[in-house]
């Protein structure tokens, strides 16, 4: 019999393994469930315990907690990375047990309920009323994500780089989120939402009743205070920021990065309850007093679904100047890697279907096998990880490239500047939607890549095309074109002048343009435009 057991939630590092101990990733521990291995396992360990971020958004963790309780003989429990713990006895268990087998009948009262709060919301319409924007009060930030323990990626940057800024034009930010948020300035007030663990092991619905729990927390982070206006990053099923913001006659300014519709049909599964997940979608791009997205062809979706030009800012993402720049010191990260006399090649990301990783190890593998001599000059270096690193490391593998390629795997936020830095060349080869829709989005690694001065090889897709210039400020290549893609990469390498000058041109180009600060400065001042026209009395005095 072993000592203990670990299972890891997905997004955690995996912990140092004590004496007698097995650590396990969760996605492993699916395989065991699936394959049969598991009942190898039972009343194996004296003691089982699984890993969380934070336990307040553990939810309700039956079925591993059953798991770990057929595996261990003693005790097991629920710990989070601040070590704290929450036993799970069998009282414990039993009571979840039985909430679990009620709730299948529970879930068609739940649905309605959610149905009538939205038709409620959709009662109350665009109904004329007095709307100030007094910019010396704190804006409410709400990050309603139901996922936890992100650490790096798009998403982080952006809502540390809104929050971080905002008090350049406003009151101090108060942050109303379910999860930690990495890279936040110290001082900032953040209070947390702890969801309920109702109907947490059902797809979707704890997305529905998260709304309720962010309505009560954000009275409780106001304490009475009137809020500037409130800013929600919108997430699936939830309009909480919209009750709030009609409840404080406040302004709400929606950011949206795309149909949480479009992205389970094709990038996931489709939903559940799509029907009223359109409706709440909807509910929320129509009612918003302002829309920010982060590039024209999202502008152009959203005005086709009936919302009014007017009320809609395209502000592309942006990045932190001070934090990613030309003189980080990659210098610790080469070394770690056994970098030093290598020509790197850098991608940093999520792995997403969009990203196109498996492109650029495909052209990798391509150069590799055009130019053997390129294998003792050159090194891959992948930075991240997700749902497409199998792929990509399959890829790698099969081409003969294994050894040339480092995939770092996840890497947190506050130290991507340093692994960017560590890259003589960065790419950026996202690929085009699998539907044939244009491409939507505004990469946040194009910008930090422009920011770091290094030379950049990218695809001419959507807004990619649109910030940077072929020949000027990187060198573009058509997307998708493996050939095309590894051609792009021997210029810069065999270009060192090149990419220092195309490095330079970025930097400069990012710095006037798309720092976060001038993505927030837009997005007041547009939001100040709109109170100045709809207002029917005097507005408030706004600080500029």
């Amino acid at each position: 019999m072993s000592g203990r057991l670990t299972i890891v939630r997905p997004g955690l590092p995996l912990p140092d393994a004590q004496p007698g101990e097995l650590v396990v990733p969760f996605d492993e521990f699916r395989d065991w469930t699936k394959d049969g291995r598991v009942f190898a396992h039972l009343l194996r360990y004296q003691e089982g315990r699984l890993l969380v971020h934070r336990l307040e958004s553990a939810g309700r963790p039956l079925p591993l907690g059953l798991a770990l309780r057929a595996m261990s003989r003693g005790r097991v429990w629920v710990e989070d990375i601040g070590g704290r713990r929450r036993m799970l006895t069998a009282g414990l268990l039993a009571g979840w047990a039985g909430q679990a087998a009620t709730e299948p009948f529970r879930v068609s009262t739940l649905l309605r309920s959610v149905a009538a709060s939205v038709d409620a919301v959709e009662r109350a319409g665009r109904t004329p009323r007095p709307m100030s924007l007094d910019l010396s009060r704190s804006p409410l930030y709400m990050r309603t994500d139901l996922s936890f323990g992100v650490r790096a990626g798009g998403s982080v940057g952006h809502i540390a780089g809104v929050v971080n800024t905002l008090d350049s034009f406003t009151g101090p930010a108060i942050v109303l989120t379910t999860d930690d948020v990495p890279t936040l300035e110290p001082g900032i007030e953040v209070h947390r939402v702890t969801p309920g663990e109702a109907f947490w092991n059902f797809a979707e619905l704890p997305t529905f009743v998260l709304n309720d729990a962010c309505d009560a927390a954000a009275d409780k982070a106001l304490g009475g205070r009137q809020p500037a206006f409130v800013y929600q990053r919108y997430s699936l099923n939830n309009f909480s920021g919209l009750r709030v913001a009609r409840r404080h006659g406040v302004p709400l300014v929606l950011e949206y990065n795309g149909s949480e519709i479009w992205m389970g049909r094709h990038w996931g599964r489709p939903l559940r309850h799509e029907a009223l997940s359109q409706r709440i979608e909807q509910l929320n791009l129509t009612r918003a007093d302002l829309t920010v997205v982060v590039s024209r062809v999202m502008r152009d979706e959203v005005v086709a679904r009936g919302v009014d030009a007017s009320a809609v800012l395209v502000n592309p993402n942006g990045v932190d100047t001070e934090r990613y720049r030309p003189d980080v010191d990659g210098r610790a990260v080469r070394d770690r890697y056994g970098l030093g006399p290598f020509v790197v090649v850098g991608f940093i990301g999520t792995f997403g279907p969009w990203h196109g990783a498996e492109m650029l190890a495909r052209a990798f593998v391509r150069l590799l096998h055009d130019d053997p001599t390129c294998a003792a000059r050159l090194r891959l270096l992948m930075i991240g990880d997700g749902a497409g690193m199998p792929a990509v490391r399959q890829i790698l593998s099969d081409g003969g490239a294994g050894s040339s390629s480092i995939l770092t795997g996840l890497v947190p936020q506050e130290h991507g500047p340093e692994h960017l830095a560590a890259c003589d060349i960065l790419a950026s080869p996202h690929v085009d939607n699998t539907d044939g829709t244009p491409f939507f989005g505004s990469p946040t690694k194009l910008f930090e890549y422009m920011a770091m001065g290094k030379g950049i090889v990218a695809s001419n897709l959507g807004q990619i095309g649109e910030v940077l210039e072929h020949g000027r400020t990187a060198w573009l290549v058509p997307p998708g074109d493996v050939d095309a893609l590894a051609a792009g990469l021997r210029k810069l390498i065999d270009g060192p002048e090149l990419r220092r000058d195309l490095g330079a041109e970025a930097r400069r180009e990012v710095v006037a343009r798309y720092t976060w600060r001038e993505h927030t400065r837009r997005t007041i001042a547009r939001l100040k435009e709109i109170v100045d026209v709809n207002a029917d009395g005097p507005r408030a005095a706004a600080r500029a």
